[in-house]
């Protein structure tokens, strides 16, 4: 459960305030480090393979509340992948990230989603799947359609981006913080008389659309 405070805003009343874990997570050179650096920074860094972990904040003012991000860039070299769970422990979203333009890197992202579900119980966990690098359309080695397929049958949300040309990346961001605002607000109501889980209440805004907020 993220961690909550509450601030006084204004008048009206009060809003409260998230903190929330994020971990990206992926093979090394498919951009995690440089989309962390382009959304907060708002500025493009080739970034050398990152050793162990680096640490990025971005707080969001939004209408219902503040989103506090505390994003965490993971090694994806091979040699740190025993060791990464002890940086996404805990986690409340991850950033599944891809390369559009490497297949290979969807494999690999892949495997990072099976430990994901080894690590977390379902939906305790808000995942996107990522393909970075659309500037890099002209060598696409990954269909938008494959990446989106793969998304929606594991129900993940689904977004491409590019860290150099900003395309979406903060998108992505906005999208995981109002999935776990919602899930928020789930849990402090009683259920519906549908039952309706979740993955099913954010299936048509983000699983198939968030591409498009």
């Amino acid at each position: 459960m993220a961690q909550k405070e509450m601030l006084g805003t204004s008048l009206e009343g009060i809003n409260p305030t998230y903190t929330y874990k994020v971990v990206l997570l992926g093979s090394t050179s498919v951009g995690k480090s440089s989309l962390a650096y382009r959304y907060v920074k708002n500025d493009f860094k080739e970034s050398l393979p990152t050793v162990g972990c680096s640490f990025f904040t971005q707080t969001l003012n939004l209408e219902v509340a503040t989103v506090k991000l505390e994003i965490w860039d993971t090694a994806g070299q091979e040699k740190y992948h025993s060791v990464c769970h002890l940086y996404y422990r805990g986690a409340h979203a991850a950033l599944v990230i891809y390369d559009i333009a490497n297949k290979e890197t969807l494999n690999r992202a892949k495997l990072w989603l099976t430990d994901l579900e080894k690590e977390f119980l379902p939906d305790e966990i808000v995942i996107a799947l990522v393909g970075n690098k659309l500037d890099l359309a002209a060598e696409r080695e990954v269909t938008t359609e494959e990446g989106e397929e793969f998304a929606r049958t594991k129900g993940l949300l689904f977004m491409e981006t590019s860290a150099k040309s900003n395309h979406q990346v903060n998108d992505i961001f906005m999208a995981i913080a109002q999935e776990l605002l919602q899930r928020e607000q789930e849990k402090a109501h009683a259920p519906s008389p549908h039952g309706r889980s979740t993955v099913t209440l954010g299936e048509s805004k983000a699983r198939t659309g968030c591409c498009r907020l």
